[in-house]
């Protein structure tokens, strides 16, 4: 059976993909940032999911504001990297795992989580920034990754009692996605943004 061998929190504030990606990380400015995430991606080469399961916020970027869901869960086979008005993002595709991804589907559903599904969705910064940080610039990503967007950018938002249950929920339906297979849970996002404003 599938099970959940670790759980990561993160920024991903954009500037930290274009330090990455224009070979900045050394410059003074970001070196201390780099340097302090030095043990994480240590774990991860030592630590890797066959998938992760990625809570972020997309930006308005793939899901456009007029069609909004409070949960998206993508389903695809793979996700490009978004175009967030400057090209797409110099980083590898996003493999997904779409046999978990619809067990999540059926399992949360059935837990009453409507979700939104998506078979083409774009990742933007707010999924391809924390694998960047955890796994670097691969030329492939080494896990499989189940995008899940939450709306946190309008109104009315998901409560977080309600964020909480859904990850309840996530935990009830992996436990019993039948396939032996490890799974991590994500969840990322950009506090400070949220306090400067």
């Amino acid at each position: 059976m599938a099970k959940i061998i670790a759980g990561m929190g993160t920024s991903h504030v954009p500037g930290l993909g274009a330090a990455m990606d224009n070979g900045k990380t050394h410059e003074a400015y970001w070196q201390p940032v780099f340097k302090g995430l030095e043990p994480l991606r240590a774990w991860h080469r030592d630590h890797v999911p066959d998938v992760n399961i990625i809570v972020y916020n997309d930006h308005a970027t793939a899901i456009a504001l007029d069609n909004y869901a409070t949960f998206t869960l993508g389903v695809a086979e793979q996700f490009l990297p978004a175009d967030e008005g400057w090209g797409r993002r110099n980083v590898p595709t996003v493999q997904g795992h779409p046999e978990l991804a619809w067990h999540l589907v059926e399992s949360l559903i059935a837990d009453e989580f409507d979700l939104a599904i998506s078979g083409d969705l774009d990742v933007d910064h707010g999924l391809t920034v924390p694998l960047s940080i955890a796994y670097d610039q691969p030329a492939e990503w080494p896990t499989r990754v189940i995008p899940l967007a939450v709306n946190v950018i309008q109104y009315p938002q998901p409560s977080s009692l309600r964020c909480y249950k859904l990850g309840q929920a996530i935990r009830r339906a992996v436990d019993s996605f039948p396939d032996d297979i490890t799974v991590g849970i994500w969840g990322t996002g950009g506090l400070s943004s949220a306090l400067a404003s």
